[in-house]
C-alpha cells in the first residue's frame, strides 16, 4: 500500500508530463487541467490501497480514459469529434532517432553560447509543436515510450492494443517527426 507521501510525491513527479500530454490530446489547457486533476483525484480515491509500484501504470491508464472521456463528452456535446487521424506519415525511409538528437542537445546544456541556446530552444519548440500534430494514437504511443519511458508491454497496456501496434505506432510518429522537421531545415 502506498503511503500518503508516496502518492503525494508520485503525483507532484507527474502533474507537468500528464498536462502535457492532455494538452496535446484535447488541445485546450483548461480542459487539459480538468482532464489531470480529475485523474489524480480517481487515483488517490480509488487506487490509494495499491502498492506505489502500481501507480505509474494505473495512473497513464487512468489519464487515457479521462481523455477518451473528454472526447466522448464533446462529441455529444458538439456532435463532432476533431480526427487526428487524417494525419499519415509519408513513408519516406531516411533514418532518424529524435532521442539521440535530444540527448545530444541536453549534453551541450550550460556549456553552450546564448545563440546555440536560442537555437535549441527554438529547435524544441518545433518539435514540441510537430507532435501536437501527431495522430492520436501515435502522439500517445510516442509519449508513452519515449517521455514517460515506459517499455512497450507497459505502453501496451495503458493504450489498451498489443504490443505490435504500440511498435507501428511509435515507428510512424518517429517517421512523421523526423520529415517534418527536415522539411524545416532541421536535420540531426
Amino acid at each position: 500500500m502506498a503511503t500518503d507521501k508516496e502518492l503525494s510525491d508520485f503525483l507532484k513527479s507527474v502533474e507537468k508530463r500528464a498536462f502535457k500530454r492532455a494538452a496535446y490530446a484535447v488541445r485546450d489547457e483548461d480542459a487539459a487541467l480538468d482532464i489531470v486533476q480529475d485523474t489524480m483525484i480517481r487515483l488517490a480515491e480509488k487506487y490509494a490501497d495499491r502498492p506505489a509500484a502500481e501507480l505509474p501504470l494505473l495512473f497513464q491508464r487512468i489519464l487515457s480514459n479521462a481523455t477518451m472521456d473528454w472526447f466522448r463528452r464533446q462529441k455529444v456535446r458538439n456532435a463532432v469529434v476533431q480526427n487526428l487521424s487524417d494525419f499519415e506519415s509519408d513513408g519516406e525511409d531516411g533514418e532518424f532517432d529524435l532521442l539521440e538528437t535530444l540527448h545530444a542537445l541536453e549534453d551541450t546544456l550550460g556549456t553552450e553560447s546564448a545563440a546555440d541556446a536560442v537555437s535549441r530552444d527554438q529547435i524544441l519548440r518545433v518539435i514540441d509543436s510537430e507532435v501536437g500534430l501527431l495522430p492520436a494514437r501515435q502522439r500517445e504511443a510516442f509519449l508513452l515510450r519515449y517521455w514517460e519511458e515506459f517499455d512497450v508491454a507497459e505502453t501496451a497496456a495503458v493504450m489498451g492494443c498489443s504490443e505490435g501496434s504500440v511498435k507501428t505506432h511509435c515507428s510512424r510518429a518517429v517517421h512523421a517527426l523526423a520529415a517534418a522537421l527536415r522539411t524545416r531545415g532541421i536535420t540531426p
